[in-house]
Formats: structure tokens, C-alpha cells, sequence
């Protein structure tokens, strides 16, 4: 098999809805929706063996926009600005000193504080839609203040590392940081 053609419905996952269209020029489209998020995704796919390999048109790791960045105050500081200030809670950051990862969650004002004379990198994801995190700071960068909005990209689904499989009628994928359930299954319909 050298293209798909036609729609695949998840089946099987609970208050979930989502599907892919396949054309056999190569593209496809996606939507998903589960509780508040609603995501898409548009872009390009190649098959490999079994293996089908997605291209979306969304650019990974660029979901938030850096509008400021300075040297102010200890630790390292990150302000989410967005008109929805509910949206603002659901931001994580994840901090790297060394090889150790963690994550810290916003507060209600969109507030990130880490209490730590250096870290390695930050990097910012939104829970509600969560896709590869964007960098915001790297070993090299000695700022610790960091204002940070939300982009329109993060309705979309970028898809990186994320494989299908073919089997018949069904494309099955593993547990990813976008889908993080077992047995995930799309089928033709």
C-alpha cells in the first residue's frame, strides 16, 4: 500500500471524538475533540512498510510567542499573558538542571516561579493542548524573566514522533504525549 484514501474514526476511547481523512495525493486532515480541547491538524503523509508516517503543516515546539525577556529578581520567572485568563493555569513549565527534569504548573494568573539560582533550559506547554513544548530559554540565555503569549498554533496538532501503524482496515498508534491512551485504534469507515 502506497496511499490512503478515506476517513478513520477513533473507536473504543470514551468521550472522545476524533478522525483523520486521507486523500491519495498524500494529504491528510485531522480533527479531535475530548472535553474542553478541541484540536486539527492539516499536512502530509508517506507510508513506510506498515508505517505511516505524518507531516503536519503546524511547526512543532511554537505554541507561545516570546514578548519580553530581562534579568529581574531570583530565580527564574515566567508570565503567561492571554485575554482568556483561563487558560492561563493550565501552562506547565519543564526546567532542566543537568540531566534532572521537572515540570511546575502555573498559578491562577498565569505565574511560573522556580526558586533555583540556574537552570540549564524552560520550556513551556499548555495542558489543555498538549503538543511539544516551546523553548524559552536555553543554557546560553542568562535571562530569568520570561513573558509569554499564547499562539493560534495551539489548536493544532503537530503530530512529531508520532507514527500510525496499518493493519487492514485500521491504523493503530502508540500512547503519545497527545493521545496518552492504550489501544488507540482509527477505523475505515
Amino acid at each position: 500500500m502506497t496511499t490512503l484514501d478515506g476517513v478513520y474514526a477513533l473507536r473504543g476511547v470514551q468521550d472522545l471524538a476524533a478522525a483523520f481523512k486521507f486523500t491519495p495525493d498524500g494529504r491528510f486532515e485531522f480533527f479531535y475533540a475530548y472535553g474542553a480541547s478541541d484540536r486539527n491538524a492539516t499536512g502530509t503523509y508517506t507510508i513506510e512498510g506498515d508505517t505511516v508516517k505524518l507531516k503536519s503543516d503546524k511547526e512543532p515546539g511554537k505554541d507561545f510567542k516570546i514578548d519580553a525577556q530581562r534579568k529581574q529578581g531570583k530565580g527564574y520567572t515566567i508570565k503567561v499573558n492571554d485575554a482568556n485568563k483561563n487558560y492561563l493555569s493550565y501552562v506547565s513549565c519543564f526546567y532542566f538542571v543537568g540531566e534532572t527534569r521537572e515540570l511546575v504548573a502555573a498559578n491562577n494568573e498565569g505565574i511560573i516561579h522556580i526558586d533555583l539560582p540556574e537552570v540549564d533550559s524552560l520550556h513551556v506547554r499548555h495542558e489543555l493542548a498538549v503538543d511539544i513544548p516551546t523553548l524559552v530559554k536555553d543554557k546560553a540565555n542568562d535571562n530569568n524573566y520570561f513573558e509569554v503569549s499564547l499562539l493560534p498554533s495551539l489548536g493544532q496538532v503537530s503530530f512529531k514522533g508520532i507514527d500510525l501503524f496499518i493493519k487492514e482496515d485500521t491504523l493503530t498508534c502508540h500512547p503519545n504525549y497527545f493521545m496518552p491512551f492504550e489501544n488507540i485504534r482509527f477505523e475505515k469507515e
